[in-house]
């Protein structure tokens, strides 16, 4: 079974279909036009709001994320804006890095929300994953993209990008996220 991704992001793209092989489903880029305008205030928005325009251009099943690394210090800063909180991947880094720098608490959390759309444009899931951790005080890690070399998860002592794709793949918001949805998927869709 084949579903359109929701994303312009090839690392998401084959996140993905590496957290669901085996299951079936191949996940795809959109056709050519797809331009969403995240423009919603909640990360369900703007997964809707993503989903809605991948069905658009492809007339197809159509499966999005958003996602976002929220700080309680930051009061949920970036959250939403998490992709745009700074130029380059190092620029966000160094932001956080630079913000947290008075604040004793560094408690965070990974969110991720997927929408799943029929060939219709109906709403056929919602599901969401986090995973908790802490923004440490330096980076440390290769692996992964974002925000991932200073979110240390909990219970691991390791940031995300000290982990192998395979040790994420198992704990990620993006990967618990997933996980319902392709439960849902094949229980109710195939």
């Amino acid at each position: 079974m084949e579903i359109v991704f929701a994303t312009g992001n090839l690392h998401k793209l084959q996140e993905i279909n590496e957290i669901s092989k085996g299951s079936g489903i191949e996940f795809v880029l959109p056709d050519e036009g797809f331009n969403p305008v995240e423009n919603g205030q909640t990360f369900e928005e703007n997964s809707y709001i993503k989903a809605k325009e991948a069905n658009r251009v492809s007339g197809k099943m159509s499966l999005a994320d958003d996602s976002g690394l929220c700080v309680e210090a930051l009061n949920g800063a970036p959250g939403l804006y998490s992709a745009r909180y700074a130029g380059t991947q190092q620029e966000k880094i160094d932001k956080i890095l630079k913000e947290l720098a008075p604040f004793k608490n560094r408690k965070a959390k990974f969110v991720c929300v997927m929408t799943l759309l029929g060939e219709d444009g109906s709403v056929l899931h919602v599901s969401r994953g986090e995973c908790y951790g802490e923004i440490s005080k330096s980076q440390s890690g290769q692996n992964g993209f974002g925000f991932d070399p200073v979110f240390v998860v909990d219970d691991t002592g390791k940031t995300m990008a000290e982990m192998s794709e395979e040790e994420k793949n198992n704990i990620s918001h993006r990967s618990r996220a997933l996980s319902d949805m392709l439960t849902f998927i094949n229980s109710s869709v195939v």
